[in-house]
């Protein structure tokens, strides 16, 4: 199974355009958070409709996964806490979207949403223990913020949730699909992809231009990708 992962796209057009000129020739795309920008001088509701309207066109090409980011949060959830309850009804289109798991060749891939306090949290903690993991061969998360590891490193300090530390520790992923961390794989000591106890995280960061960073990962042979404008960089999944 051959994917995708863009992330922090922040209501970049271009950025959407490239990803569903290229979806095609993968299985599944990962969009990890932070679809929306609270800094663009277009308001939330109007970036809402023209991300919705994107989405299920890159949907008609391949099976889309997307998780909410800080920059997402429209709503308040019953405890008051912040949510992205805008993502919900793109179900509808066949897209996995916040607390949605979808099986694709021969991995499982459940989407966690953005949390903002406890009671979301304890909510991403119960998809991921209902999880049946007999489904398929591997399993795969996708959460906006990194683990505190090289994808978590801005070049001055973590940003690691620890709590997704935890959970990678007690359930043991094959691999975590992040983003958030602009910065993390162009900062000395920093990176697009790293190793937590057993798990692969990977984080494709965020550049400026038309085309946005990514990262091809392929489970099944062993091997991702990573590409931006400082060029290319490969790794293989097969060994530590």
């Amino acid at each position: 199974m051959k994917l995708l992962l863009v992330s922090d796209l922040h209501y970049t057009l271009r950025h959407y355009d490239w990803v569903i000129a290229r979806s095609g020739d993968y299985d599944a795309v990962v969009i990890a958070g932070d679809l929306l920008s609270v800094a663009a001088p277009v308001a939330p509701e109007a970036q809402i409709v023209a991300v919705r309207a994107t989405l299920r066109k890159l949907a008609e090409t391949t099976k889309v996964f997307a998780c909410s980011g800080n920059h997402d949060l429209n709503a308040l959830n019953a405890a008051g806490e912040k949510t992205a309850d805008w993502l919900e009804v793109l179900a509808e289109a066949g897209i996995v979207v916040d607390g949605g798991s979808a099986v694709v060749g021969d991995t499982l891939i459940t989407v966690l949403p953005w949390w903002d306090g406890p009671v979301a949290r304890e909510a991403s903690e119960k998809v991921l223990a209902d999880v049946d993991r007999s489904v398929a061969e591997r399993w795969v998360w996708v959460y906006h913020s990194p683990p505190e590891s090289l994808l978590s490193w801005t070049g001055s300090r973590h940003f690691g949730d620890p709590t997704v530390r935890d959970w990678i520790e007690r359930w043991s992923p094959d691999a975590v699909l992040c983003g958030h961390i602009h910065q993390a794989p162009f900062a000395p000591d920093g990176s697009w992809v790293d190793r937590v106890e057993e798990t692969w995280v990977f984080n494709p960061g965020k550049q400026t231009g038309p085309v946005p960073t990514s990262v091809e990962i392929d489970l099944s042979a062993g091997h991702a990708r990573w590409s931006a404008m400082t060029g290319p960089e490969e790794r293989s999944l097969a060994a530590p």
